[in-house]
């Protein structure tokens, strides 16, 4: 008998009616079904649900029902646990959650039979130190994606004095400074233009958004990195952490990032290369296609002249 834990995207009617169906199908087979109090109330799965503190008690498997955003709290629930997470995909093509909804009883069999492969991802400790407020206090929290520090919603630029192993390295002006992970590399910081990385690599990446300084590059850094980000200046800065907004910093507040000593650990089962994933979710194959067939068509004019 195995222990499955169901994550739920709440906005996604399909994932109620996959909850309930993998339910049934699971208990019938005599396996344990265990979810949040939240998701078994929005499922209507009352008495499968179970408090945090005891979801990942002896779990084998979490499988997130919706898509990259459901799989990231789900990963950020269990993998100080070491459990495997099967992303099943209801929205759009995600680089994290690749089962098909119609196949998700099929590929739980596979996952009980032994037939799957994990791939292990590097994630964040952020570490946050306040020193404002009548005491100070540190806080930490785990991410698989990226941390933010972002202006605030007055529209100011943040200035950010940014320091890597115990080295000051300099003080960013920008809209944002992103410290992303290899998987991150896809989401936020890609959109602020920084680099993709494969998410087999590990790697620390700092990306600044729209940096009013000359100076304006990603920086790459080692897994063993300690980076450490200082709100500077007279501003406060908006924090963010997997896009979860975590409230404003003020100036002389730290936030630490390193790699976290558990891994994030997703399950897969069909061989989907990382650049197949890229090329699917950026047109690439068409783009390249339309390339090809605009240069076969001034090869056959030339040609013609």
């Amino acid at each position: 008998m195995a222990s499955v834990a169901l994550f739920l995207h709440h906005r996604h009617a399909e994932a109620v009616e996959l909850a309930r169906d993998a339910t049934a199908w699971l208990l019938e087979r005599g396996h344990e079904v265990r979810l949040l109090p939240g998701d078994a109330e929005h499922a209507g799965l009352d008495g499968r649900a179970c408090s945090a503190e005891h979801l990942t008690a002896g779990l084998d498997v979490a499988v997130s029902l919706g898509g990259d955003g459901t799989m990231l709290r789900a990963v950020d629930l269990v993998a100080g646990d070491d459990v495997p997470v099967i992303g099943v995909n209801l929205g759009h093509l995600g680089y994290l959650a690749e089962v098909e909804p119609q196949h998700l009883c099929d590929t739980l069999s596979r996952f009980f039979a032994g037939d799957y492969h994990v791939q292990e991802r590097m994630r964040l400790t952020v570490e946050v130190s306040t020193a404002s407020g009548p005491t100070a206090e540190r806080r930490a929290y785990p991410a698989l994606n990226e941390a933010v520090l972002s202006k605030t919603p007055t529209g100011q630029i943040v200035r950010v004095d940014v320091g890597v192993d115990g080295e000051r390295f300099t003080t960013y002006a920008a809209d944002g400074i992103i410290v992303a992970t290899p998987t991150g590399s896809t989401a936020y910081a890609w959109s602020a233009g920084g680099p993709i990385v494969a998410p087999d690599h590990a790697a620390l990446l700092i990306t600044p958004v729209a940096p009013h300084m000359l100076f304006d590059r990603s920086l790459v850094l080692p897994p063993t990195a300690s980076i450490r980000l200082e709100v500077a200046a007279d501003r406060a800065a908006a924090l963010s952490v997997d896009g979860r907004s975590l409230g404003l910093l003020q100036v002389g507040d730290v936030v630490t990032c390193t790699a976290a000593s558990s891994p994030a650990r997703v399950v897969t089962f069909e061989p989907r290369g990382f650049l197949a994933i890229l090329k699917a979710k950026f047109g690439l194959n068409d783009a390249g296609a339309t390339g090809r067939r605009e240069r076969d068509d001034r090869v056959d004019v030339r040609g013609d002249a």
